[in-house]
């Protein structure tokens, strides 16, 4: 098959699956965001060869349009304008869990810094408070003090983007000093580690100490749930324990980076991600021959 790989920046996770895409035989175009233009009525050039594209863009914003137009175009992405869509913005993130009745963390959102400070308060001491939209744990506090939290709202407020003006209050959840990621392929997983650090953040891209992690079957329910609240597709799915064997999904990453996972554990992630993403691309293809079939069994 033909891969498009839409990227910004080649960084260690997208050599691991070029890598694996070319030693088996697959055509790669590789596609610079940044190069592009993107005419509403007909794709650009680099995408009329593709059989599938996947989108390994660094910006949300990127990422946030772009799947919206190769959708137009009919054009299939990896992840879909919907899951992009769901998993950009934490806000639409949470209700979708909610909604699917999945643990997540309590979350309140408010619009103005004298509503935002009742909602910490109602929450106590600590909470945290975190950007809309963002990764890697940046612009994320933990807010410990009546006067933390008076200081960081002002600041906020004083931003510029719109986005900045909403503020998305969650609960503090008291984890065993790591949390949880999972790779998943449309609910299945593929890989989980552990993510451990003295700070309360446990990203990888802040240095947290990784480990291999056996899901339960718990585990394991809580993450095709998840998945299938956000439309599915390749996802990095967070979780926190919250004792007596259970646990709570505070994110999904659908431009998920993997390289840290990939060290970690002995399967070989990029190997089973191009694994699901053929088995994707045939299935499509039989949908597609289905769908010529039956028109033509009806005209």
């Amino acid at each position: 098959m033909n891969v498009g790989l839409l990227y910004s920046r080649i960084r260690q996770d997208e050599k691991l699956l070029l890598s694996e895409l070319r030693s088996r035989g697959h055509t790669i175009t590789k596609i610079d965001i940044r190069d592009e233009q993107f005419d509403i009525a007909n794709p650009p050039a680099a995408f009329t060869q593709v059989d599938v594209v996947l989108d390994r863009c660094l910006a949300t914003s990127r990422s946030y349009y772009i799947t919206q137009f190769l959708e137009a175009y009919g054009i299939p992405i990896i992840n879909d304008a919907t899951t992009a869509d769901v998993c950009a913005d934490k806000v639409k993130n949470s209700l979708a869990l909610q909604s699917a009745e999945v643990p997540t963390p309590r979350t309140e959102v408010a619009f103005t810094t004298d509503s935002a400070m009742e909602s910490i308060e109602r929450f106590g001491y600590p909470c945290i408070l975190k950007p809309v939209v963002g990764s890697w744990g940046r612009l994320m506090a933990k807010i410990d003090s009546a006067s933390a939290a008076e200081a960081i709202l002002e600041h906020k407020s004083t931003l510029g983007h719109y986005e900045h003006k909403v503020f998305y209050i969650q609960e503090f959840v008291s984890k065993p000093g790591r949390d949880i990621r999972v790779l998943a392929a449309d609910g299945e997983p593929i890989a989980a580690m552990t993510r451990t650090a003295d700070h309360w953040l446990t990203n990888a891209a802040k240095g947290a100490e990784t480990a291999p992690f056996s899901l339960d079957d718990r585990a394991r329910e809580l993450v095709a749930d998840a998945s299938k609240a956000v439309g599915g597709g390749l996802l990095g799915i967070d979780l926190m324990e919250t004792g007596g064997g259970d646990y709570t999904v505070h994110e999904i990453n659908h431009t998920v980076e993997f390289k840290a996972l990939n060290d970690a554990v002995s399967t070989d992630v990029p190997g089973e991600v191009i694994d699901w993403l053929e088995m994707a691309i045939d299935a499509l293809s039989d949908n597609n021959s289905n769908e010529i079939i039956t028109d033509a069994e009806t005209t």
